[in-house]
């Protein structure tokens, strides 16, 4: 092979192997953020806690469902 063919084909390999990694880079980020949204979902979903036999825990239970109730 000449020289400018071996330069050529190295360049383009590089600008390949480059651009591979800049898709997979960002199909990662898109995965990981849809991930922690679903975490998220999961998190807002599950029920809610038994009421606690504990007055003080009892109190901050309530207080924590009515400001959560206040939001919606």
């Amino acid at each position: 092979m000449e020289t400018p063919a071996i330069i050529f084909l190295v360049v383009s390999c590089a600008i390949s192997f480059g651009l591979g990694r800049l898709f997979v880079h960002f199909r990662d980020k898109k995965r990981k953020k849809a991930a922690e949204e679903r975490a998220a979902q999961i998190l807002r979903n599950r029920p809610a806690e038994p009421e606690s036999l504990n007055k003080a825990k009892r109190k901050r239970q309530l207080q924590q469902q009515a400001v959560k109730n206040g939001k919606r």
